[in-house]
């Protein structure tokens, strides 16, 4: 028996047909290090919320995975506030057309 096997791309967003998979592989990537901070700091959930000025609620539903309605911005400032340096930087592409957006975690 032959299994058939598509191989995927690296953002599970775009392999599954979402218009905004570029945006959402961020905020993925933010909740991963937002969840991140909370377990290597030992803060319980509420703790993480009293800490970030957000209700637990909001907490568990970003370190689940479901960050909809939640900005790439708050998800930022987020991190921030879990002891991460954010720098944005802005620069031409080197060719014309649309640029993009990248996070890379040191």
């Amino acid at each position: 028996m032959t299994v058939e096997m598509d191989e995927g791309s690296t953002n599970v967003y775009a392999d599954l047909g979402y218009a905004n998979a570029e945006e959402m592989q961020r905020k993925s990537s933010l909740a991963a290090e937002i969840a991140r901070s909370i377990k290597a700091r030992h803060l319980t959930q509420e703790a993480a919320a009293a800490l970030l000025g957000i209700d637990q609620a909001k907490i568990s539903k970003i370190t689940r995975g479901q960050f909809r309605g939640v900005s790439e911005a708050k998800m930022l400032e987020l991190v921030a506030k879990l002891g991460h340096n954010i720098k944005i930087t802005v620069g031409k592409t080197k060719r014309q057309g649309a640029g993009k957006i990248e996070l890379e975690f040191a």
